[in-house]
């Protein structure tokens, strides 16, 4: 049907929209225009309340960052208080240290306008020092007399303080100031802030700090105070102080906030009022609005004319991507799939089904777990999977896993996760990607398991093994022997290497290489030196056998090999038997020295006996027979010359029994007989470096069964060893005031059955704590001449006889000394063979 030319001009824009209709974009001009009515009229009404929104919000950040400020002025003041009082605690006796306290009040204050003065008590409230002093800005108290009202506030601080132990406030201290005073205004209300200065739990002063309130407003920036108006006031509404007395407009916004500036601190809160500049935001936005829509449908109009050719571009676009990326995934050995969100299989690659025998028919839509993963381990790839697929950042490194072929065969795999974005942005998947890994892992494993073994029979060897760099000196390798006897670094390696030769050998041989043509000579290679016994100088006296040769690293550098081993043990044996040797020759011309003198006492026995016999012969003849002025000057003389003589043989005869070599014999015997001969034997010693022996034994003891030879030999020791401890604390000088040695016998019954206990005392320096461990150990002394076997045989002598023996110090009258030992046997009264028998 044909139809006029007028006609057809008026149908042209219908037949044209019924070809476009079926685009979406052709209503974006409609849909913009229905947009530009509708903003416009929510526009006028919305924008009041989004000024006022707006202002509001700006207010309560202002007043959130005012507070903040100043809180924070609080803390660090409180920190720099108690970091004074720290100092102050720890200049008590240093001038300079007080010097500089002083100094860093001064400074507080003068950083600090809200802070006035700064003044340190003793603990009795007395006034030490105040900062800064000679100041006018800390004499207007005193001038205005509001110090009545200002000291009241301190008091209370102090105590409230004193009681807490904490940081304190005293309440808001109002002012009585002249007007024409210039201070009025800043300083008309204070407060106080008191820091106890506390060491070992008590308060030893308190640091104080005086406050104005009008100072605190100062702590707000200018820039904030320019547009708002900030008042500090109590909790009930009484202001404080205030940051401008400019009257606000009515339709001013206001907001407050309360003030944490300290736990035991008065309630403070902080109003800020907004003076709201004039603005032509809404004639603005206005404009703003009817262009940017006028725009936007115009650019709509326009778009719609060249979507067509856009989207024809893109189909064409798309076809050749998506052949190209199906020929590069069907051409790369890596295994890809994707999944959607709920990890359905959605995509795989040729690959990926060779890598596991199905088709992607078969393996499109299926969930984990998925048939090529071995049974056995489906949780622990369940777990991996679900940990990778968490992560926003996909997996980098990739994890390991493995996939079971369909003929049975297992692939190692390394997988890839990233997550699946379209075009939104929006998130509706994840790739997978999967590389065989099986025979680099094989590789690998077997590289990690030779390692391993190389590397446990190192660590395993009781020796040090070390390799040095010669050029860095850095240390390359070292075992567990070598780390835990020397650390990690080179210093043990240069200790084991030797003298100041070896180690100047070492850099000689570096300097050489360096020098010499590319490539390390062959001649310094594997060639081991001979072993060598070293001893550490870090004072812990251990040696080493140490062997050293010179090899090639594993980067071509030249490096030493060191191998110690630890002979210690070896070394102390050699020394231990040296010594016994030397101790054995000794105890041999001891025992030569007892047999002669058991000669010598032999022989002189007969003589003074002698000279005793003659002497009392020629005293009998003489009696009657001389004048008696003659008698009585000569009978006395020759009987106390044969009492000597008697006593020489009888000390004598004590030491021939003393070294008389012959087997043990018990018997019963009385033990002051054996304390006297003890005595009789020591005291000549005794008396020769001008010192005494008294023996306290008590009356009535029984007699006991033991070998009287061996308990005198241990009584002599004991007696000695007393002597030499008294002889070394008093100096020849002195000895007269030097306390006795004193043996004392008696019967010990605090214990069942009761016991002869025997004490030896001495007034020397005691004995120290680290030898009382060892003195009993054999072949341990303190003297310079002693074998160390003289307490260890007394010991056993003891404990051969059934009884113990043991030292105990002695402390002076003030325990704040030693002043002596005791050395303490106890003796059964009965032979464990006699108490058998009944």
């Amino acid at each position: 049907m044909k139809y006029p030319a007028f006609l057809r001009l008026l149908l042209a824009p219908v037949n044209w929209l019924r070809k476009i209709r079926g685009f979406r974009l052709v209503y974006t001009p409609l849909l913009a225009i229905v947009l530009f009515t509708a903003v416009m009229g929510i526009i006028l009404g919305t924008l009041h309340l989004q000024e006022k929104g707006q202002q509001e919000s700006a207010l309560f950040r202002e007043l959130s960052f005012a507070k903040q400020r100043i809180q924070l002025r609080f803390v660090n003041n409180a920190d720099s208080l108690n970091t004074i009082n720290r100092e102050i605690a720890a200049s008590s006796e240093d001038a300079k240290l007080k010097q500089l306290v002083r100094e860093q009040s001064d400074d507080l204050v003068l950083n600090n306008h809200e802070i006035i003065k700064i003044i340190w008590l003793n603990a009795d409230n007395s006034y030490q020092w105040t900062a800064p002093a000679n100041n006018p800005k800390t004499d207007w108290i005193s001038k205005t007399q509001n110090e009545r009202a200002v000291n009241e506030g301190l008091t209370n601080a102090i105590e409230l303080s004193r009681v807490t132990s904490r940081t304190a406030f005293s309440q808001f201290i109002s002012l009585n100031l002249p007007s024409e005073e210039s201070l009025a205004k800043d300083r008309r209300t204070v407060f106080w802030q008191v820091a106890p200065n506390i060491v070992g739990g008590q308060a030893i002063g308190f640091l104080a700090a005086l406050y104005t309130t009008q100072g605190i407003l100062d702590v707000i920036p200018n820039e904030l105070k320019a547009h708002y108006r900030f008042t500090l006031l109590t909790d009930n509404d009484r202001v404080l102080s205030i940051s401008s007395d400019r009257d606000t407009p009515k339709r001013a916004f206001s907001n407050q906030t309360s003030l944490d500036i300290g736990v035991l601190s008065p309630n403070l809160v902080l109003r800020i009022d907004t003076y709201p500049p004039p603005t032509n935001l809404t004639f603005r936005m206005l404009i703003g609005v009817v262009l940017g829509l006028s725009a936007f449908v115009i650019w709509s109009l326009w778009s719609v004319l060249k979507q067509m050719q856009v989207r024809q571009e893109a189909e064409a676009n798309l076809r050749t991507e998506t052949s190209f990326r199906n020929a590069m995934e069907n051409s790369t050995p890596v295994g890809i799939r994707a999944h959607d969100m709920e990890k359905r299989i959605t995509y795989v690659n040729r690959a990926f089904c060779e890598m596991t025998g199905w088709s992607s028919k078969e393996l499109i839509g299926l969930m984990p777990p998925f048939p090529f993963w071995p049974d056995s381990r489906r949780d622990e790839l369940v777990e991996k999977m679900n940990r990778a697929l968490k992560m926003e950042s996909g997996m980098k490194t990739g994890i390991e896993g493995v996939v079971l072929h369909r003929d049975g065969s297992l692939i190692e795999t390394r997988t890839f996760i990233a997550p699946l974005i379209n075009e939104k942005g929006t998130q509706t998947g994840w790739v997978t990607s999967l590389i065989d890994i099986s025979e680099p892992k094989k590789i690998r494993e077997e590289l990690a398991a030779s390692q391993e073994r190389f590397v446990t029979v190192l660590e395993g060897l009781d020796a040090a093994v070390s390799v040095l760099d010669l050029e860095n000196d850095h240390l390359l390798f070292a075992n567990r022997f070598y780390r835990e006897n020397f650390g990690d670094d080179s210093k043990g390696h240069f200790q084991l290497a030797g003298n100041a030769n070896n180690l100047e050998t070492l850099h000689d041989v570096a300097e050489d290489l360096q020098d010499s043509p590319p490539g390390i000579p062959t001649s310094f290679l594997y060639q081991e030196s001979e072993s060598e016994e070293i001893q550490l100088s870090d004072g812990s006296n251990k040696w080493y056998e140490v062997r050293r040769r010179f090899i090639p690293w594993v980067d071509g550098r030249l490096a030493q090999l060191l191998i110690a081993t630890d002979i210690t043990m070896r070394k102390e044996a050699d020394d231990l038997a040296r010594q016994q040797e030397e101790r054995m020759q000794f105890t041999s011309r001891l025992t030569t020295m007892g047999e002669m003198a058991s000669s010598l006492a032999h022989e002189l026995n007969q003589p003074l006996s002698a000279i005793s016999n003659y002497c009392m012969g020629v005293a009998k003849r003489l009696e009657g027979n001389l004048d008696p002025a003659l008698t009585k000057d000569i009978l006395p003389a020759l009987e106390k010359a044969s009492e000597q003589a008697h006593r020489a043989g009888t000390i004598i005869q004590r030491i021939r029994g003393f070294v008389k070599r012959s087997e043990p014999q018990s018997k019963l015997t009385a033990i002051s007989e054996i304390i006297n001969d003890a005595v009789g034997l020591v005291e000549i010693e005794a008396h020769r470096h001008r010192l005494t022996i008294i023996s306290q034994i008590s009356e009535n003891l029984p007699a006991v069964d033991v070998d009287p030879v061996l308990i005198l030999q241990v009584l002599v020791n004991l007696l000695k060893n007393g002597l030499d401890s008294t002889r070394e604390a008093y100096p020849l000088s002195s000895r007269w005031s030097a306390a006795p040695v004193k043996i004392s016998a008696d019967l010990d019954t605090s214990i069942f059955p009761a016991m002869l206990r025997i004490q030896v005392s001495d007034g020397g320096a005691g004995i120290p704590e680290s030898v009382s461990q060892r003195m009993f150990e054999p072949f341990f002394s303190t003297k310079s001449d002693g074998m160390g076997m003289g307490l260890n045989i007394c010991r056993s002598i003891i404990e051969s006889h059934h009884g113990r023996l043991w030292a105990v110090n002695i402390m002076d009258a003030e325990h704040t000394k030693l002043a002596g030992c005791t050395f303490t046997i106890l003796l059964p009264l009965e032979s464990p063979e006699t108490s058998g028998n009944v």
